[in-house]
Parts: structure tokens; sequence; C-alpha cells
């Protein structure tokens, strides 16, 4: 089942690409983005990603916050499209939340003011991945875009993704850090006298190190954030809901490594569970060999020694070697592509991106891998 996705890229609102680390999902979601800005589609691409290599592919300088527009003449070879790229500023999306659910100006400055805050508010467990959702939902519709394909933090789980609004809940509401909010809140300052034996001794020690200021602001912090807890569930379950919409398309991302193909199987499982559209599984990078016989050292020694080339004999069997080797890859490679057919047949396309002689590192090469999905 070889389709292509085309019709994705035409028909749906929003795409988020996911899979594991080191797959090639961020070249995989600027090469759809950009193969939409050519069938004249207006794209945003929106990346976790600041690698100075994605910005060249995408013929910028460097990734910023603040949405930026790539030359049309430097891509576009017809149609009316755009194709514009944004870093998630994860800072800044969490002030935006922080704003909006608020109880007042005082509760809203006293946050964001909060040293803490400033430390914290982008590594936060799941912060990162929440902050990706809300920005998409944000966006989702902004009237500039037909189209936001978004490039999903990397992560050592897929599933961290779609679980990180509760696992930031959960980093600051859970029995202890309601306990120690609790100290806090009855007086207006950190009293260890409230606290259970233990976490006591255990924050008296701390104290001793830090000062005692310091956990007072980290009480302060937490206070006032358990008052934005409802705001941001309210919140989280509004882009869940968004996710299963019939305008949002999940792209899972694979190579052939068995390990990475294990975890593609696991997360589109996970997505259908939970009425998520897998609509697509681009296995990338898979080395392809010509089906070809190899040829013999000999004879290959005799077409080098014809070249008059020094050494013919050590060539050519270094290159029998490489050759053999190839076909192994190769052959390797096509046993995943096989399970992974087999095995997530439910997915309604499947794609291949080979791998190339040359990492991508301009538009014409991010071009090239676009044609491949395409």
């Amino acid at each position: 089942m070889l389709t292509t996705l085309g019709d994705l890229l035409t028909a749906k609102r929003v795409i988020v690409t996911v899979g594991c680390g080191g797959v090639g999902k961020t070249t995989i979601a600027a090469a759809l983005a950009l193969a939409a800005a050519r069938q004249g589609r207006r794209v945003l691409c929106l990346t976790i990603d600041p690698a100075r290599r994605l910005a060249t592919s995408l013929g910028l300088r460097e990734m910023a916050h603040e949405a930026q527009e790539i030359d049309p003449a430097l891509w576009r070879s017809e149609g009316e499209g755009t194709l514009t790229a944004m870093m998630l500023d994860v800072r800044g999306t969490f002030d935006a939340l922080v704003t909006r659910y608020a109880a007042n100006a005082q509760t809203r400055d006293r946050i964001l003011n909060n040293p803490i805050y400033r430390e914290v508010s982008g590594s936060l467990a799941g912060t990162p991945e929440y902050m990706a959702m809300e920005k998409l939902y944000a966006l989702r519709d902004d009237p500039r875009y037909d189209l936001v394909v978004l490039d999903t933090p990397p992560t050592s789980s897929a599933l961290d993704f779609l679980e990180a609004p509760d696992k930031m809940i959960e980093a600051v509401d859970s029995p202890a850090i309601q306990a120690f909010v609790g100290a806090f809140e009855r007086t207006g300052k950190l009293s260890l006298n409230l606290l259970s034996k233990a976490m006591s001794k255990v924050l008296s020690g701390l104290g001793t190190i830090t000062g005692a200021e310091f956990l007072s602001q980290v009480a302060e912090f937490l206070s006032d954030l358990q008052t934005l807890f409802g705001g941001f569930r309210e919140r989280a379950s509004k882009v869940r809901d968004a996710l299963m919409g019939s305008e949002v398309a999940f792209v899972v991302v694979s190579s052939p490594d068995p390990m990475a193909v294990g975890e593609a199987m696991f997360f589109v499982d996970h997505l259908q569970k939970h009425h998520m559209n897998a609509e697509a599984l681009v296995m990338n990078r898979v080395r392809q060999a010509e089906d070809l016989p190899t040829p013999s050292a000999d004879r290959l020694a005799g077409l080098l020694a014809d070249a008059n080339l020094s050494g013919a004999p050590e060539l050519a069997a270094a290159f029998s070697r490489a050759w053999r080797d190839m076909s192994t890859w190769a052959r390797r490679d096509a046993l995943e592509v096989a399970r992974s057919r087999r095995e997530m047949a439910s997915v309604p396309r499947h794609v291949l991106v080979p791998t190339f002689d040359e990492d991508v590192y301009d538009l014409a090469a991010l071009a090239h891998v676009a044609a491949c999905l395409v």
C-alpha cells in the first residue's frame, strides 16, 4: 500500500508529525509544509527544533519565535501558496496562559515576576509538550493560514506529547505539593509546623542550604499557580477534543530500525484507541539497493585496471565489501518495511522516503523529500 500524502495536505487544517527521536521527524514536517505550500496553500510550519540545519534547509538564517515567511523566490514553482516558519516559544506561551487564567492583575504579575516561575516555566514536567499543543490550538483558527504543520517535541517516549497536560498538572498538583502550599496559605508565609514531620525535616534541611526566602518564593509561586489549574484543565480538555477532530491528521514518522518501528506501532495503537486520526505512516531513511548481481572482485579489478587506477585489487575488494554491506542493510530495511505494512495495515497511507546520498541542508534537498512524500 503505497499512497501519497497529497490529499491530506489539501483536505486537512492541521497535520501533526509524531514519532520517536532520531527518525527525521522535523525534516518530514518541514517537507510536508513545503509540499503543501507548493500546492497553493498558506502554510505555517511550527517546530520545536531550533537546529541551524533546519533553518538553513528552509532558507532562513535562524529559527525565531515570530512567524517568518520564506521568500517565495526560493521555493515557489507555481500557484500562490505561502510558507511560514515559527519556533515554539515555551515561556511566552506559558505567560499567555497565566495572563488568561489569573484571577486578577495582581496574581498575574506576582506569578510572572516570581523568580521561581522565571526559572522553571520552561522546564516543568510536560511543559514543552503541552505548550506545543496549546500553541497549535491557538493557531488552528488563525485566518492567515490554511494549514498548520506541527513538529512535536523530541521525547524519550512518543506518548509524552499526548500525555503532556496530565503530566504538567501532576507535577504541581501532587499531595506533597498540596501540603506544602497549604502550609503557606494558612498564614501567608511558609510554616514548617503545619507540615508532616518527615516533610518538615526535609524542607528544614533544604532551607539551611537555599535559605528560607527561597522556600517562601517556591510556596508563593505554587500557591498562585493553584488558582490557574481550573483554567488549565478546561483548556487541556478543549485541546484534546480538537486533536480528535476530523480536520486534524496525525502522521507517524519512523525509520526502518526495529525499535523505531516498534515505537511507531505502539503510537498508532494509542492514537486509534483515543479516537485520533492516524492517517499516514512515513518510513524514513530506507536503504535500497539495486536488484543486480554483485560483480566479482576479479571483474572489478579488471575494470579498475583498465581505467589505469592504482591499487585496483584493493579498491575492488573494498567495493565488493561495501556492496555486500549495502545489500545486507537494504534487505533488513525491506523486512522492517514489510513488518510495518503488515502490523499497521489500519493506517491508510504508507509512504517510503529513501536514504539520500547527502543530508537535507537546503530548500532544494527539502523539495526532494517533499516529492517523495506527495
